[in-house]
Formats: C-alpha cells, structure tokens, sequence
C-alpha cells in the first residue's frame, strides 16, 4: 500500500504523454477497457465532457483516468449525468491502492462540481472490475449499456 501523500492526479501534457501512454492493464483485462489512446482521441473529440488524468505515485504513472462531465446519457437530454468513464491501472500496480484513489479523486473533482452521483459502467465477467466497483459502494441501476453494467455511487 502506498501513501496518501505521495498519490496525485496530472493533468495529461506533452510532458508526460508517453507515460500515460505506457499504461497497460493485465491482459485478462483488455476486453474490459480501452487502451489510454483510446480515451486521450475520445477526450480531444469531445471538449469539455471529458476529463483525462494520469494517477501518479511520486514520480512513477502508475495508472489513468478519465471523468465524464455532465452527459446527455440518453442523447435527448432527459437524463445528464458524470462519472467515471475509464480506468486504466497498469498491470503490476494492481492491489495498492490506486483504483481507489482514482474513485475517490473523481468523486471529489464531481462533488467539487456541484454532482451528487458518480456513474460507472463495467463489462461483467471474470475478470471484469464489477467486485472493486460494487465493494466502493457502488449499485446497480438495472441498466446496461452496450452490454456493460451501469453503476451509481451517491456523493455525500
């Protein structure tokens, strides 16, 4: 387990993009979430709604992030939400501590913001992160979305 102090969130820069790019997830875990030059592309293409950080542990990238921002989930805009919309942990860092960190980072950068929910969503399976999200406090909402389980945690 690593320090509270030593943990960090960074903004995404030429600076430090190879290293965002270098994270890698166990490779059981792939099918569960994109590559984080996937997200950095959704991130450029959608200004403003998504919010890319790289997890940092002194001065090693040991994972990233990305928060979605006040959605329209259902495309009419019925229903607005923010959450979490990707997280990349690499592969060796796993079971110190970082996903939470990132959870608990965004939960505060939404509350911050004014959001009183964190939404997720996780493709189930073996391998899938459905056991970490559900022992954060998250529920299901009873929906999917292309095959993926929602997830809210509510912000107090």
């Amino acid at each position: 387990m690593t320090t509270p102090s030593a943990l960090r969130l960074e903004e995404i820069t030429p600076k430090n993009l190879k290293a965002a790019l270098g994270i890698r997830v166990r490779p059981e875990q792939e099918f569960a979430v994109d590559p984080v030059a996937d997200s950095l592309a959704e991130a450029y293409v959608h200004p403003g709604k998504a919010w890319p950080r790289l997890i940092m542990d002194g001065d090693r990238a040991v994972g990233f992030l990305m928060a979605f921002l006040d959605v329209d989930w259902h495309d009419d805009g019925s229903v607005i939400r923010s959450g979490l919309w990707r997280l990349n942990i690499a592969g060796e860092e796993q079971g110190k501590g970082y996903g939470r960190f990132a959870v608990r980072s965004v939960a505060e950068e939404l509350r911050l913001r004014g959001t009183r929910e964190l939404h997720v969503t996780w493709h189930p399976g073996d391998d899938g992160p459905e056991d970490f999200y559900l022992n954060l406090g998250f529920r299901r909402t009873g929906e999917t979305v292309e095959g993926e389980t929602v997830g809210v945690l509510t912000l107090d």
